[in-house]
Parts: C-alpha cells; structure tokens; sequence
C-alpha cells in the first residue's frame, strides 16, 4: 500500500551528475544490469534516478516503479518497524523475548531480549535443528521450531549473524503484541504512509513491476567446516537465489530476505532516522531512539559471517566494514549481491542503491569463507561520487 505516486522522472541535481553519469556508463558496459540510487538530504531528495533493464534480454527498460528482491534490506525495514513499536509503547525492545512469547524462554533463552535479536546476539542464528525451504514459509511451525531450539552459543559472547530468521524471530514477538505479521505493521505503520515502494509480502497487482534479479557469478571460497556455527547457518536451509522468482516467495512473510524495493522506497523508508524521527510530517522516532540505533550493542568477528563487525540494534555501525563505513554516526546494511542502505545521522543523509544483477565479491580483512556482505565495488564507486559531489 502506498498513498504517493512516484516520480515518473529522475531528479539530479547537477553536482550529482558524475553519480548518474557512473550509473548509466555501467549500464552500457553491463556492470549493471537495471538500477536505482537515491539521496535525500536535509529534508529533500537531490538524486532520484534510474537506468538499466528488468530482464536479461534487454527488451523492457527499469522505470521509475520498477521493484526487486532487496534480500537483507529487509531487516533493517523490519528492525525499524520494531523501533516504531518500542516508541508506540507496543512492545519493550529491553524486555526478554519470552515475555512476549512464553515458549521462548526454554532451553537456556530466557535473558535473550528482543533488543539482542535486533543486534544479532541471540545466540541462535539459526534453527536447530534445520529447518526446509518450505518450513520457511509455515509461520506456526517456523516459530515454534525457535521456541524449541538451544542457543549454538553464549547469548551477547560475539555478533553471529541470523540470516533468515531474524525476520521470524521479531516478527513472532510483532505478531504477539499486535496481532498482525511483520509485512502488515511495516505497511501500516511505515512504508504506507511515507508513500515508500518496499514491501514484505507483495500483492499479485505488482508483480508486473518486478525486475527478477539475476544470480551472481560463482567465485572461489575456502571451503567451510560443514560442522561449524557459519556453515550450519549459511546452508541450513539454503535458499537458491531462483527461490525469488516464486510466487511463494514473492506473497510470503520471511521478514529477514523476501522484500521487494527499489532505491527511492528504500531511502523514504529509512530517511526519518536522519532526520530526528520524523519525515515526510511522519512521525516514526523519538530523537533518544535514534541514538540508540546508533550505539554500538557488541563488536568482533560474526561467527557467521567470519568478519570483524559492530552492530548496533538494527543496523551495522560505521567503521564495520569498507562500504559506507567513513568516520562519523553511520547506521547501515545491505541486501546479498549488492543492494546497499545507509544512514548517515550527522550529515542528514539517506543513500539507496538497489540492483538486479547480483555479484559476489570477497570481502576485504576477513576469511574469504563467505562473500562480501554489505555492498560491491560498484555501490563504492557510486558513494566515492556521492561524496565529492558534497565538496564541489
């Protein structure tokens, strides 16, 4: 649901011109394949563009509505919808999971808070034992599988990252106190009425927009210990990336991976955290929340991800990682294969990127055992062209 219209022509404001320039050059030497970025800035949006094509074939051209998967942006739309309703008084991110969920508490997680949930501390970055595919999309035996599940390490001892079922693991907690799924309360409380195109769980009318993404070239890994914490997260279950084109995946409710965005939708969704709660005349934030956001919850190398990290509760803080990590009070993460968010607080910034042509790159100063997981070379040379436009 949405309750703006998007512009149906690009703003670039001319000290962005190289950035539009980079993306559409990309586009030519299929770099990319379809794209969008957006800025917003003190209150205003300085650079809202697109190029590229929806399909490999390059008969249909990316316009100003089309969407795709965004994978991990989803969290962070989610990890905000639970900030709403910490505000709202619904739900206390500092209270245990198991207030809210009774069954949680067993086997050793009854001091998890939400509040560790949302900074990737649970201890429980997965099911255990696995779980399918198609149990992903069975929301009662999904989340009772949780509930019945021991923690794979000390909760709050390191960062280990839970890729698919953070979603799940909040959205139980936003299902208990609201009544509704994590999809509904990001759309009534958040992206409908920001006008912002992102959405968990989609609605058949706008599959027409959706450009599939195109999975990423294979490249060489160290090989995994099939027994350890980030094997057993990474691959139980796997999800393909041929999975996103399902109709299944596309209405489902996997809160942590299954949203559909473009660049504006993402930037409008998280641009009240740059600008002391409010934007667009929503009120989404206190300003002490947004502080919270941006204070550091654990530091160290994820035991999933095998990279050095600092998460705050929501969101990766700057200096984790080379894309988007400068100096300064920067909350970010980004979706797999490149699609990238940041929020930088002191400079009143939100940049978006969202992609089709997903790519794998290594990560820098850590163990190649898994791919880069926040961003590419490409959102780096499209930020490093967004920062000297602030010095022209």
């Amino acid at each position: 649901m949405t309750t703006r219209s998007p512009r149906r022509t690009p703003v670039v404001e001319a000290r962005f011109a190289e950035v539009d320039d980079l993306l559409r050059s990309n586009v030519e030497d299929g770099v990319e394949l379809g794209a969008s970025l957006c800025v917003i800035h003190e209150g205003e949006t300085v650079l809202d563009t697109w190029a590229g094509w929806i399909d490999r074939e390059r008969t249909t051209p990316w316009q100003h509505d089309t969407i795709t998967p965004i994978w991990s942006i989803s969290k962070t739309v989610v990890n905000l919808a639970v900030w709403v309703l910490h505000d709202d008084g619904v739900l206390d991110v500092d209270r245990p999971v198991g207030h809210y969920w009774p069954d949680f508490a067993q086997h050793g997680k009854a001091a998890v808070t939400v509040l560790d949930v949302l900074a990737h501390t649970s201890g429980l970055p997965a099911w255990s034992p696995a779980i399918s595919v198609d149990d992903l999309y069975d929301w009662e035996r999904s989340t009772d599988d949780l509930a019945a599940s021991s923690p794979w390490f000390t909760p709050r001892s390191a960062p280990g990252y839970q890729l698919l079922n953070q979603g799940h693991l909040l959205g139980e907690v936003m299902r208990r106190t609201t009544g509704l799924l994590p999809g509904e309360i990001v759309a009534q409380r958040i992206t409908g009425p920001l006008g912002a195109d992102v959405h968990i769980g989609l609605a058949d009318h706008d599959d027409a927009r959706v450009a599939p993404v195109v999975p990423p070239r294979p490249i060489e890994l160290d090989p995994l210990d099939p027994d350890s914490i980030a094997a057993r997260a990474l691959l139980q279950p796997f999800v393909h990336v041929r999975e996103s084109t399902t109709e299944r995946w596309r209405r489902g409710q996997i809160p942590a991976a299954n949203g559909h965005g473009n660049a504006r939708g993402v930037a409008l969704a998280q641009a009240a955290i740059c600008h002391g709660g409010e934007f667009g005349g929503v009120r989404l934030l206190r300003p002490a929340t947004i502080e919270r956001l941006l204070t550091p919850h654990v530091s160290g190398v994820d035991l999933v991800l095998g990279l050095p990290l600092t998460f705050g509760p929501g969101w990766a803080l700057a200096g984790s990682l080379p894309s988007a990590s400068a100096p300064g009070r920067r909350c970010f993460w980004g979706g797999m294969g490149g699609s990238v968010v940041v929020n930088d607080v002191d400079t009143a910034t939100t940049v978006a990127y969202v992609m089709n042509r997903m790519r794998f790159e290594h990560p820098v100063g850590g163990t190649p055992h898994v791919t880069r997981p926040c961003g590419d070379s490409r959102f780096d040379a499209y930020l490093a062209a967004i920062d000297r436009a602030w010095k022209d």
